[in-house]
């Protein structure tokens, strides 16, 4: 044995407990999708080998409500092959509740699933997880705020290893310009868990053939950080946005960073004269803002908070914004960076879409817009399900750019729809309504401005937000009682409807103050006539 392994045998000793005799190693390790899990089995079983272990792994393919997931399993016998004789070890093809010495996950929820399973033990499991999230479908459905606590996730995993490392996988793959697999394969080979010099580790990243630069800076990165002290990093918060270019006259500071961004989505979205209409709007809720608190005592928050939600409303998802998004330069250049495509790398993209009624309606002048809602109302109450076009585009090539930059080119056709007409009439009714409660108190104005969070996503979605901040505007605060508890009102009305999609809590908080509840809306009901001999019939 040479020295080097043995000072990391020493030093894996200094970390884990006593290992039994004969007791392999064990590692776990949970990628999403396209995170090179499947290269990091092979290369922690190359290493093995070239030092002379005995070494297998296995791998079980799953979902994780985000993409693709597969968790890969590698046993390595502790003892060299040269001292058995002959004989081959006869190794697990999968982990043992409990029986996990390193257990590596690139992503912080999927490693707090793992411990929930049971395979992550507090007496002899190290974790190495990254702080980094990738929304599950359930995080991303919620109304409001649906994300995890990061915080409460990585205490959980803590409390339930012998040691835990967290840091950012995948900010350090980015750093890098590699894959999640080569900081993952730094980040076990620093652990001290397994007996081979940081020479073996790299020498198979140089041999793998592609990528070996930007993989062995990822490999880098990740042996720094596990073996700074192995303390692991603290969850950081967002860093705080740059300071924008180009100050809006008239505005105060205060406001400048949501101003400045929220002008620039508007002109993107539609043209200078809207922009300007941004602007006024805004500069209105200053002016009722400064009135009511004329010593900006609240840092001018009942403005800027107003700008950045006037901004996402005008800035409205239809067919136009969508297709104008999709031809982007910018959205080419990010999906190659995706990717990783090289410069002589093909790429294509396949978008669809699937526009309906609604999408197609919104775009025509009042007396289209009605007959076409008549018509489909008609197919629905026959039974007929709803009518839309499914359209595969692709995006790259010339036909299929061209149909996306007609669309995007229907901007002038949005102020003569139905839908621009209606989203800017609900637009100035919340504006209004912010304005007057102001002139009576700056609390109860501010909460029916944040109010603006109802108004989001596309489809159903949109429809139920905008609904649902009407029946606010409209009801809840009409009704006459003090402003500090009308604010209170407003405030626990909108955290109950971002909250309960059905909208059953927010209907309590309505009349739980002298509002009436949300109007019942009739649904469809579709007779089916069950044919004759079906299994369903006997």
């Amino acid at each position: 044995m040479s020295p080097h392994t043995a000072q990391l045998q020493q030093q894996s000793s200094s970390t884990f407990p006593a290992r039994p005799a004969g007791r392999p190693y064990t590692v776990l390790i949970a990628a999403l999708g396209g995170e090179g899990g499947g290269v990091l089995a092979e290369w922690l079983v190359e290493v093995a080998l070239r030092c002379g272990y005995y070494a297998q792994s296995t791998s079980i393919p799953g979902v994780a409500q985000r993409t693709g997931a597969t968790t890969y399993y590698v046993e390595i016998h502790p003892e060299p092959l040269a001292v058995l004789g002959g004989r081959r070890p006869i190794l697990s093809l999968a982990p043992a509740p409990g029986g996990v010495d390193l257990f590596i996950a690139s992503e912080l929820l999927e490693a707090v699933r793992y411990v929930a399973n049971g395979l992550v033990s507090p007496d002899r499991s190290l974790v190495i997880a990254s702080t980094s999230r990738t929304l599950t479908t359930a995080e991303r459905m919620q109304m409001g705020d649906g994300r995890m606590d990061e915080a409460a996730l990585v205490e959980t995993l803590h409390r339930h290893s012998q040691r835990c490392i967290a840091f950012d996988i995948a900010a350090a793959t980015r750093a890098a310009g590699t894959a999640p697999s080569a900081v993952m394969f730094g980040a076990i080979a620093a652990s001290g868990l397994l007996p081979f010099a940081r020479e073996e580790w790299e020498r198979v990243v140089r041999e793998s053939g592609r990528g070996v630069e930007a993989s062995l800076r990822g490999f880098a990165r990740a042996w720094d950080v596990v073996r700074a002290g192995g303390e692991p990093e603290a969850v950081a918060p967002p860093a705080a946005a740059a300071a924008p270019t180009g100050a809006i006259d008239g505005f105060p500071a205060e406001v400048q960073d949501m101003l400045v961004p929220g002008l620039a989505r508007v002109q993107d979205y539609q043209d200078a004269a809207y922009g300007r209409l941004y602007l006024e709007r805004v500069r209105q809720v200053l002016e009722a803002e400064r009135r009511s608190d004329p010593a900006a005592l609240n840092g001018y928050a009942l403005t800027r908070e107003t700008a950045r939600f006037l901004a996402l409303w005008m800035a409205f998802d239809d067919i136009v914004r969508v297709a104008r998004l999709k031809c982007s330069a910018s959205r080419f250049s990010r999906v190659r960076s995706e990717v990783k495509a090289g410069e002589g790398d093909l790429l294509r993209i396949v978008d669809l879409f699937k526009p309906g009624i609604p999408e197609i309606a919104g775009l025509l002048p009042p007396g289209l817009e009605r007959r076409l809602v008549r018509w489909e109302a008609r197919r629905r109450a026959a039974g007929k399900p709803p009518f839309g076009f499914s359209l595969h585009l692709s995006t790259t090539s010339v036909s299929g750019f061209l149909a996306l930059r007609f669309l995007a080119g229907l901007r002038g056709l949005r102020r003569r729809g139905v839908r621009f007409g209606r989203e800017q009439a609900m637009i100035e009714h919340w504006l209004t309504q912010i304005r007057n409660a102001a002139a009576q108190d700056w609390r109860c104005a501010l909460e029916i401005a944040l109010c603006g969070r109802l108004v989001k996503g596309y489809g159903s979605t949109n429809d139920r937000g905008r609904e649902n901040l009407a029946h606010i505007l409209d009801h809840l605060a009409a009704v006459a009682m003090p402003p500090e508890a009308k604010a209170e009102a407003v405030r626990k009305a909108r955290e109950a409807a971002l909250a309960d999609e059905g909208g059953q809590a927010l209907d309590r908080v309505l009349i739980g103050n002298g509002a009436p509840p949300r109007p019942v809306k009739a649904q469809p009901v579709v007779w089916l006539t069950r044919k004759a001999g079906s299994a369903a019939g006997r």
